[in-house]
């Protein structure tokens, strides 16, 4: 299939939970045929018809139903030309699945991965035809969000990784980013600042809710806007310097997670899904947070498209089609 054949070509989504549904949802808007295969398909269907409504609601889109289906198995050979997976952070799991496509679908169709602390090269191992097999990280809500990691190795055909790219650029609306040496960087990141945190925790400097405001009222304010280098540019790169001169030989480096976290995970904590997590939550209060969150998507949507990650690109791309 050549470079301009996957741009609205249909597409297999293999996932369970939020992510899978609203990747859906991303594809849909981008004009794709979709079927989203899932284990889950009452709670599928319960997602999909909530981001279609949002989507009616709040940019008063009214995408076309006939184009996606959900089904909770597939036999024999299939024709899709890009299957994108979305499973949990499990090595067995994750080589299944592949396994799985490669029986069904054709030797020329790319396989677009979520792998987070999982190397690409782990997951091509031992399958027919690992070039075609690709890392993407998506973040939830896909359809409103511009996040797109994408992971290839030396083994990728770069090729396939090329258009998975220009398609995620120029159709699904994201501002990805290319990683070549088989692993991503996002939950690295945010791993090293999770660890910090509860070091900080742990040991009486601060408290759940000061985390939180120091995370929200200073990184999420400028974030949304530039990432961590170009706000130390605008700030001042050298007064940063000096800071981490001192403080980086004081930061954690510990090997295992927090002790209150692990007893909040032995507890069976899960966060809003259970009432019980970081803090407590009273019943009725998870699903006030979720409808805040999915009107926050948008607003900040709106506000990210305005202010693009590539501003003096984007500035030539304007001049340019005034003329």
């Amino acid at each position: 299939m050549n470079k301009r054949a996957y741009e609205t070509a249909p597409v297999l989504v293999a996932g369970d939970g939020k992510l899978a549904g609203s990747v859906s949802v991303c594809l849909l808007q981008a004009g794709h045929e979709v079927t989203l295969l899932t284990g889950h398909e009452p709670e599928a269907q319960k997602l999909l018809a909530a981001h279609l409504r949002d989507l009616r609601e709040e940019q008063a889109i009214e995408p076309d139903l006939s184009r996606i289906q959900i089904v909770d198995e597939i036999s024999g050979a299939c024709s899709w030309q890009l299957a994108i997976v979305l499973t949990n952070e499990n090595l067995a799991d994750k080589k299944n699945t592949i396994q799985f496509l490669e029986s069904i679908l054709p030797t020329t169709a790319i396989i677009a991965i979520n792998t987070e602390s999982i190397a690409l090269a782990h997951l091509q191992e031992g399958a027919c035809w690992p070039r075609r097999i690709i890392g993407a990280n998506w973040v939830e809500p896909a359809h409103t969000t511009c996040f797109l990691e994408l992971i290839s190795n030396e083994t990728t055909n770069e090729d396939l990784v090329e258009s998975l790219y220009r398609l995620a650029r120029e159709r699904w609306k994201k501002d990805p980013y290319w990683l070549t040496h088989g692993t991503g960087i996002r939950q690295r990141m945010m791993s090293a600042l999770i660890r910090e945190a509860f070091y900080l925790v742990e040991n009486g400097y601060a408290s759940i809710e000061d985390i939180d405001r120091a995370c929200r009222n200073d990184a999420g304010y400028y974030l949304a806007f530039a990432g961590n280098c170009r706000y130390m540019d605008l700030m001042g790169t050298y007064a940063y310097g000096m800071v981490m001169k001192d403080l980086n030989k004081e930061l954690a480096n510990d090997q295992t997670v927090a002790n209150f976290f692990t007893e909040i995970i032995e507890n069976g904590g899960l966060g809003m899904q259970n009432n019980t997590g970081f803090y407590p939550y009273e019943e009725g209060e998870a699903a006030v947070w979720a409808e805040t969150f999915r009107k926050f998507s948008y607003q900040i949507q709106q506000i990210i498209e305005k202010y693009p990650f590539n501003y003096k690109e984007e500035a030539v791309v304007l001049a340019n089609s005034s003329h």
